[in-house]
């Protein structure tokens, strides 16, 4: 394609699609989640290419444009990408353009989309305490007057909390952009989506320690129902301070 005709995505699965070194093509970002493209969305699509194989594809590595975003990576390297990795969920939910491998390129994809137990539990461990320790960062800074600290803490906090969420569900959390997107499909077991939503725009945007308080004492329950008492416990008398404050 010359400079006067841009590659277009159309054009590139065609060309990609007869190339037989090419066992897959997967379409990520805006493109795959319905209803989120809008008329600045490109096509972020990777190029899976069979281990060993050569390709002049090769030569598309790295193009960028307004149009079309290419990745082109081998069989056992797209196999890797994201696990672990913040590419993961965008490949979580992924579309799968071409897989000559008899789904198993759909597998590989789909696999990404789930955490197996140990892999949660150990992420939720690690996101239950710093989600604990940025509200108790928080809750200080607002008692000893602090105010910019304590919401910038607040909101520290919510992101944690996500990420904890989603572990304990045994998956990825979402980018931002797609988190409503994906509680609307996708509920978190147990979560009143919108109650949840409300809470997390309340925390990160005001830093109410009221608001953070009510909803550590539904996470606290949460975490301890689901085997992680330990890492609160750690916390000792701190615990009380996070707590709602008895009327």
């Amino acid at each position: 394609m010359t400079s006067q005709q841009p590659l277009a995505y159309e054009a590139f699965v065609a060309i990609a699609a007869a190339d037989p070194a090419v066992v897959g093509l997967v379409l990520k970002g805006s493109r795959a989640h319905e209803g989120m493209t809008t008329d600045h969305s490109d096509h972020d699509l990777y190029v899976v290419i069979a281990d060993g194989a050569t390709t002049d594809l090769r030569r598309f590595a790295g193009h960028r444009t307004t149009e079309l975003d290419l990745v082109i990576v081998s069989l056992e390297e797209f196999r890797a990408v994201g696990m672990p990795g913040f590419e993961r969920y965008a490949l979580a939910r992924a579309r799968i353009v071409l897989d000559r491998l008899g789904g198993e390129v759909a597998r590989i994809v789909a696999a990404k989309a789930h955490l197996d137990a140990d892999e949660a539990s150990r992420a939720a461990g690690l996101w239950l305490d710093a989600y604990a320790n940025s509200l108790y960062r928080s809750v200080k800074n607002d008692r000893d007057g602090h105010a910019l600290a304590a919401r910038l803490d607040a909101a520290d906090s919510v992101g944690f909390l996500l990420e904890l969420l989603f572990a304990l569900d045994r998956r990825p959390r979402p980018y931002n952009k797609y988190l409503e997107w994906e509680l609307a499909r996708y509920p978190l077991p147990g979560w009143d989506t919108r109650v949840l939503l409300d809470a997390a725009d309340a925390v990160s945007a005001t830093g109410d320690v009221s608001a953070q308080r009510e909803l550590f004492a539904r996470v606290e329950a949460v975490a301890r129902r689901a085997g992680h008492g330990a890492v609160l416990d750690a916390w000792g008398e701190d615990l009380a301070l996070m707590r709602p404050r008895e009327a």
